[in-house]
């Protein structure tokens, strides 16, 4: 074993929750390491939000151009530079992961050491530099952020095929005449929707009665209309139990009552779930317990069951998303670092009463939060729900992007907000305003009278909510 180095805090994980927690650590005058194996930015800036949504804007773009004429302007035929929009998506990444990089370079009392981390014990770490060798890392106090990465299920054949996952498909350089989509999560509808603008033919196959199982029935099946709409072909309660490659096609054997025995296309996305970077971390040499699927149980305030071992973000199996990774930072922080609690309570920071949102990015936008209506009625909880079409809204009406529907759920007696779906034209700012209402225990009965300005999307919370009485 190499000769050891002794920090306060080891980080592992340069992600967009352990970058700025060792970066703010330094900063509090403890010696940090952040062990990053590939790029800082993590999942985020690198594979997901960033590159993802960049491509999606071009998507936009095209889909917009074709529907020119319904706004009275004159357009040539579009086509798509798949090789300039990949361009521009690498272009943006890059930003954003050199300047990632660059602040925690530029933090003094910081040491980004490149390579794969692994636990010797619960207070060891062995890093498998990229440049080879290695180098044994000492901490008091060490945070796990390794993330996540798309799953591969088992299927007949999947091996032998060249299919894509979320991050090859934007390394494409060319447009299928046909893209297969396993799973319609986010990833999947988000993908089926922007390539299906850039001109392919798509099918999404998958298991549940619906798209988005977790969201309630009529809102999933308002996203699916649209999707349809487009163009786009949805297998519901269908799985894919064998592929095979057959020249340039991979051929693809179904198992749905409504479906046809196989279907054929030239690419294969496969975006069937996320599985957590925990393979070679080896957290049995540290104590720290895996469950079944791989991911690391943590309290509240994120600790595992081994004093000071932390884990945050996509490995601990909680919400998925960016947002949450760095209020799990936040977390962390504020109790690692002993630095006063919400509103200068002294009390411990903790996920307890975390209001989870989140966006999925087809046009129009989902914006999510808080409790679905079938889970707020699973909790035995008395409620009411406002709902609304976007046909109801005047400024979706005057931009021509009417398609979806708002709903809100509402506790009967106190009026709070719950939770609510957005879909239409910016969900997700929309449904922001409605976050923010339920972080300052705002009644819904005083949006409904906020004079906003009009002519906005958010005037609309007027009318969704004008049936609620005090």
């Amino acid at each position: 074993m190499s000769e050891s180095i002794s920090y306060d805090l080891i980080v592992i994980g340069a992600g967009q929750g352990g970058g700025p927690l060792a970066g703010t650590a330094a900063d509090h005058g403890l010696s940090s390491a952040l062990i990053e194996h590939r790029h800082v930015g993590g999942t985020c800036v690198n594979r997901g939000c960033t590159p993802t949504k960049t491509m999606i804007a071009s998507a936009r773009v095209a889909h917009l151009a074709r529907r020119a004429e319904d706004y009275g302007v004159e357009t040539g035929d579009i086509s798509i530079d798949l090789e300039t929009v990949r361009q521009r998506k690498r272009d943006i990444v890059e930003s954003f992961r050199s300047g990632s990089r660059k602040s925690v370079e530029e933090t003094e009392g910081l040491d980004l050491i490149e390579g794969k981390g692994r636990f010797v014990d619960a207070s060891t770490v062995e890093v498998d530099l990229n440049g080879g060798g290695t180098r044994t890392l000492i901490a008091d106090r060490i945070v796990i952020n390794t993330g996540a990465r798309p799953a591969i299920p088992p299927i007949d054949g999947l091996n032998e095929v060249d299919f894509l996952t979320s991050t090859t498909i934007m390394e494409l350089s060319s447009v299928p005449d046909h893209l297969l989509i396993l799973g319609g999560g986010y990833i999947g509808l988000e993908f089926g929707q922007m390539f299906r603008r850039f001109g392919s033919e798509v099918t999404i196959v998958d298991r549940g009665e619906h798209i988005l199982g977790r969201e309630d029935e009529n809102v999933a099946e308002a996203l699916e209309e649209i999707l349809r709409e487009d163009g786009i072909r949805i297998l519901n309660e269908t799985g894919i139990t064998a592929v095979e490659q057959q020249g340039d096609s991979i051929v693809a054997s179904l198992d749905g009552t409504e479906a046809p025995s196989q279907i054929e296309g030239d690419e294969l996305l496969v975006a069937a779930g996320r599985r957590p970077n925990t393979d070679d971390l080896n957290p049995e040499a540290a104590g720290v317990e895996t469950n079944e699927r791989g991911f690391i149980p943590v309290n509240n305030r994120l600790e595992t069951e081994v004093d000071h071992v932390y884990a945050i973000g996509d490995v601990t199996g909680g919400p998925a998303f960016t947002h949450v990774s760095y209020d799990d930072y936040r977390i962390v922080r504020d109790n690692m670092l002993d630095e006063a609690g919400p509103a200068d309570s002294g009390s411990p920071a903790t996920t307890d009463d975390r209001i989870v949102s989140y966006t999925l990015f087809t046009d129009p936008q989902l914006g999510r939060v808080g409790l679905t209506e079938e889970q707020a009625r699973d909790e035995g909880l008395n409620v009411e729900v406002a709902q609304m079409p976007m046909t109801h809204v005047a400024r979706a009406l005057e931009v021509n992007e009417s398609r979806g529907l708002m709903k809100a759920v509402v506790d009967a007696e106190t009026k709070q907000l719950l939770g609510a779906a957005i879909l239409g034209i910016e969900g997700g700012e929309v449904m922001s305003i409605l976050q923010t209402a339920m972080m300052g225990d705002l009644p819904v009965t005083q949006l409904k009278e906020a004079p906003y300005a009009h002519p906005t999307l958010a005037e609309s919370l007027n009318n969704l909510f004008a049936g609620i009485e005090a």
